[in-house]
């Protein structure tokens, strides 16, 4: 998918500073819920900053393998997620929209169905959609424990469409692994220098989507 080429039969959205500013705020909650193992702090962020839009359990997993070499029991993970969510979730709440995303979903969604394809736990990011008002825009919204690449597949499969003619959006490497392993196009929305090293299409923020999602109009001839 290029920019001024044709328009996408659906667009597939990451959430999580893609459409809502809240990519800081994770980031911060990471730091807080490993406050006790400061001598890990910087390998925990550098881990949860390359990783962007994986399952926060995906992480906790690494984190006790690799940095604490300490098994990481389910009840464990389950209760570091809790604590996690509690951390985030009035915050996300109360973050702003990507700049642009408002005036693009209001436009977008009379002509073109919009999904959802996120890391956050699904019963979590259902709540935040609705309490957010968000429900409207999107035709579906999904998120973990299903990975980005069985959602699109899923998607592309009950809706029928040829991957060629849907477009992902995301801003971390596990948004655009998904898109590559199911055939789908993909915008990369460029926070620091996540993309730098490939050779995608990137934008500031959903303002400069509107070239790849929109056709543009025909130019008029004087009469």
């Amino acid at each position: 998918m290029t920019e001024g080429s044709a328009r996408p039969r659906a667009v597939i959205f990451d959430f999580d500073g893609v459409i809502l500013e809240s990519t800081e705020i994770k980031t911060r909650a990471f730091a807080a819920l490993f406050a006790d193992r400061p001598e890990h702090r910087e390998a925990i962020l550098r881990h949860h900053q390359e990783n962007v839009g994986f399952s926060r359990y995906r992480k906790f997993d690494w984190i006790y393998r690799k940095l604490f070499r300490e098994p990481l029991d389910e009840a464990t993970s389950r209760h570091l997620g809790e604590r996690y969510s509690a951390m985030v979730f009035e915050q996300v709440l109360a973050c702003p929209l990507v700049p642009g995303a408002q005036d693009l979903l209001e436009d977008l969604v009379p002509t073109t169905p919009l999904f959802v394809a996120s890391g956050t736990p699904d019963e979590e990011l259902q709540q935040i959609v609705d309490r957010r008002g968000l429900r409207r825009f999107f035709r579906e919204v999904h998120g973990a424990p299903r990975g980005k690449t069985e959602i699109l597949l899923d998607v592309l499969g009950r809706h029928g469409w040829a991957a060629a003619e849907t477009l992902m959006v995301g801003d971390g490497m596990s948004d655009l692994d998904a898109a590559e392993a199911a055939g789908v196009p993909f915008v990369g929305r460029e926070i620091g220098t996540v993309f730098e090293d490939r050779d995608i299409p990137t934008v500031s923020d959903l303002t400069g989507l509107r070239p790849f999602v929109i056709a543009a109009e025909p130019e008029r001839t004087a009469r």
